[in-house]
């Protein structure tokens, strides 16, 4: 908890009792009302008549007014976190919030600590570009595709690793809860999974933190998924966001694999990501779903300028041209990977290509997007990597 209070604006649904949610909020001491909304129909004009570091929304569960309070509240004023708070977060209606633009979620059956906490961590990562010691926080990168079989995995692994024989300090995580193969992909077997960290209990931090990451050779370390689907539920939208800020303090770059879809998890991670890489392939139903996926990003109101379109298998013959990608995806792809019979084979030797088959134009385009993710940092200043990996940077821009 930091030393001086949160300066929380309050809005509250008619449906439920203004003076319990200030109880609620200020038991702790931790919270300074600055203002107090009565109902969400209220005048929009309030919202900035105040120097709140922080909007709470307290509502039932599955309000519409306040979804659209919340949505409306960001679009004003970006800069200000929004936490919306309810009776019952059905995952529905978690999803739905995320969607609407809050920063977290919390039920209101949670105690004053624990609340007052969720609100200080909220307000520490809008405002904590740096961390207590000083230090920039690491770029949290989503690799995105509306569906399966785009090549995520395989942009996900090849970027971590190119960037860490850049000599950048990388933690690739694998959020495919259920089916996540990044060990695989990777070589590596999944002697401690994330499942296993949220088993483990007790309190996170850095040194509890990196004993459940494994290594890559190229120095790249991984938070793999649960081995079972089962496993999967324990991991939470709330451990994620922890588990998020811990690692942004660890690394240089953090690299999120996520799963098909716009899950609550990924809807989590986008909204405290620094950039997006939208992954989609040369036929029409991908190119399709990678448009209807920068759409969803734009409603989310995710700045165009943050993501990354890369095409995958760049190079098929399959009739549609340049002109036609830009003309159905609204965008041309920063990053071409061409096809390669030897990416197949890369993945099922767990060795990405970038280190199997350095030469290659695929591995040279993994390179570019390394280059594009990070253009300002010096690879001549990084610490030196082991087995000559520094021979094989090519890929500078």
């Amino acid at each position: 908890m930091t030393a001086m209070p949160i300066k929380l604006l309050l809005a509250v649904d008619k449906d439920l009792d203004r003076e319990s949610i200030e109880t609620l909020l200020t038991r702790e001491g931790g919270v300074e009302l600055v203002g107090v909304v009565d109902d969400l129909d209220s005048v929009w004009a309030a919202l900035d008549a105040t120097n709140a570091e922080l909007l709470v929304v307290a509502s039932p569960s599955s309000s519409d007014r306040a979804l659209f309070f919340i949505d409306q509240a960001v679009r004003q004023n970006p800069e200000r976190p929004v936490v919306a708070l309810a009776d019952n977060l059905t995952d529905g209606y978690l999803r739905r919030v995320f969607e609407a633009g809050a920063e977290d979620a919390i039920s209101l059956a949670a105690d004053p600590e624990e609340i007052g906490f969720s609100l200080q961590k909220v307000l520490a990562r809008r405002q904590g570009a740096t961390t207590a010691s000083g230090q920039t926080t690491a770029p949290l990168i989503c690799v995105l595709g509306p569906k399966g079989g785009t090549g995520k995995t395989l942009v996900s692994t090849n970027l971590a690793v190119a960037l860490a024989m850049r000599g950048e300090k990388v933690v690739l995580v694998d959020l495919d809860l259920q089916f996540g193969d990044l060990g695989l992909a990777l070589g590596i077997a999944p002697d401690r999974t994330v499942y296993d960290l949220v088993k483990a209990g007790g309190s996170l931090d850095a040194e509890k933190l990196d004993g459940f990451l494994m290594t890559h050779s190229s120095g790249a370390r991984v938070l793999i998924a649960p081995t079972r689907p089962d496993q999967a539920s324990v991991v939470t939208v709330e451990f994620l966001r922890e588990v998020y800020g811990v690692l942004r303090s660890m690394a240089d770059f953090v690299i999120v694999d996520t799963p098909p879809g716009f899950t609550p998890e990924v809807i989590a991670s986008i909204d405290i990501s620094s950039e997006v890489i939208m992954v989609g392939m040369l036929d029409s139903l991908s190119l399709k779903n990678t448009k209807l996926g920068l759409e969803t990003l734009e409603l989310m109101g995710y700045q165009s300028e943050a993501v990354t379109l890369v095409l995958n298998r760049a190079d098929s013959r399959v009739g549609i041209t340049d002109d036609d990608v830009a003309a159905i995806v609204g965008r041309a792809p920063q990053i071409r990977v061409p096809s390669d019979r030897a990416i197949p084979r890369s993945v099922n030797e767990g060795a990405p290509i970038v280190l199997a088959q350095p030469r290659t134009e695929a591995a040279r385009a993994f390179r570019q997007l390394a280059a594009l993710v990070a253009p300002e940092r010096s690879v001549a200043a990084k610490r030196p990597q082991q087995g000559g990996f520094m021979r094989l940077l090519l890929g500078r821009r």
